[in-house]
């Protein structure tokens, strides 16, 4: 098992070396939160400026945030904190509503990478974004990588990054809306969350053009039970 955590670590390393080429320094960035029907989005970029064995040590279970367990993001979190240049950057309810999740998305890993490459001092640097999708009027050297948190080692930080903040920004406003269950689902739209939609309607943390289908579906319940 260790033998296939380090082979793994070193090919994601690997990759971002294979992508470095006359680069100085290889930033990696990723989103979290694209999917739920409520709370913000949340992207990181990670650039790792010094790798040596003791650092592939230390995070030799890194991977795709997803396919890592709540306790080991939460592990490796702190870790990748203290071993790189990173930024984490939170796009709020009413941005992603008025230029819609994508745009919203896109603009967080813009916002992360340049202040990455401040504290670069502006270096040479080639950005690995995750999926197949550009960052619009980025100035820097960039590619997309498809499944890219599962390829790179910098991409599978940043992951990380915004997965554990946003996880934790959710379990916060479950304290105060507990019917919703955001400490569980995260804002997900879950059998239960949507249930709760239904009962106790949506709050300013939900995504409203993500709910049209639900609240529609609410009002037509309420107009054949002759509430309206």
């Amino acid at each position: 098992m260790i033998l296939k955590q380090k082979s793994k670590i070193q090919s994601l390393f690997d990759f971002d070396e294979d992508n470095k080429k006359d680069f100085e320094f290889v930033v990696g960035t990723d989103e979290a939160g694209r999917g739920p029907g409520a709370g913000p989005v949340f992207a990181a970029a990670v650039c790792f400026t010094e790798i040596n064995e003791d650092l592939k040590e230390a995070l030799s279970i890194l991977n795709d945030s997803k396919q890592l367990s709540e306790k080991h993001r939460e592990e490796l979190f702190d870790v990748i904190k203290q071993n790189c240049i990173y930024s984490i950057q939170e796009g709020s309810v009413q941005e992603i509503e008025r230029n819609n999740i994508l745009n919203t998305s896109l603009n967080c890993m813009k916002l992360s990478c340049e202040k990455v490459i401040q504290q670069l001092n502006n270096s040479k640097t080639i950005t690995l974004v995750d999926g197949n999708k550009l960052i619009k009027n980025y100035k820097n050297k960039q590619i997309t990588v498809v499944k890219g948190d599962s390829k790179s080692a910098a991409i599978a930080a940043a992951s990380i990054l915004a997965k554990v903040s946003r996880d934790r920004f959710m379990l916060e406003l479950s304290k105060e809306f507990p019917q919703y269950d955001w400490e569980n689902n995260k804002g997900y739209l879950t059998a239960k969350h949507v249930e709760a939609i239904k009962k106790f309607g949506a709050t300013k943390w939900h995504r409203a053009k993500f709910l049209r289908n639900i609240l529609q579906q609410k009002e037509n319940e309420a107009e054949q039970l002759g509430l309206f």
